[in-house]
């Protein structure tokens, strides 16, 4: 079952259940999916790599809105961004713990052969596509930086 078919069912149970965090996060989803589309010109389906990269956006999109809500005092708009955010995580893989993405950093940097700031890139790069839909890359950049530095 492709994603987009996994947003639509769960989108309409959202409207059984009259969820409304759930709907609204959902049509935005289901959203973004149909402009990725749209974008490449022709109907393809979006490879999975896509469609995780579109979901890890609207996520990152909900907690970077949530974070400015909360230095501002306005929880009461802080806390639906962050429950939009967990519906919209249910359809990621599970995320790795900073010791699992270290090891893949530590295993990389051997590989690489990377001995400081300037090899960051590569690093980041073959990290990243090893990672994806994982790990956010902030959480893999300070990794990086921590050891390299």
């Amino acid at each position: 079952m492709s994603l987009q078919e996994q947003v639509m069912a769960a989108l309409k149970n959202a409207m059984k259940s009259k969820d409304q965090t759930a709907l609204t996060a959902l049509r935005a989803v289901k959203s973004a999916i149909l402009l990725a589309q749209t974008e490449s010109g022709a109907k393809e389906e979006l490879t999975e790599e896509q469609e995780l990269k579109i979901l890890q956006k609207q996520v990152k999109q909900r907690r970077d809105s949530a974070a400015v809500f909360t230095e501002q005092g306005r929880e009461d708009l802080a806390e639906p961004e962050l429950a939009e955010a967990k519906v919209i995580e249910q359809f990621l893989p599970e995320a790795l713990s900073e010791e699992e993405i270290e090891k893949v950093v530590v295993a990389t940097i051997e590989q690489v052969g990377a001995e400081g700031m300037k090899d960051m890139g590569k690093v980041m790069g073959i990290v990243s596509k090893e990672l994806a839909g994982q790990a956010d890359g902030k959480t893999i950049s300070s990794i990086v930086k921590a050891k390299l530095a």
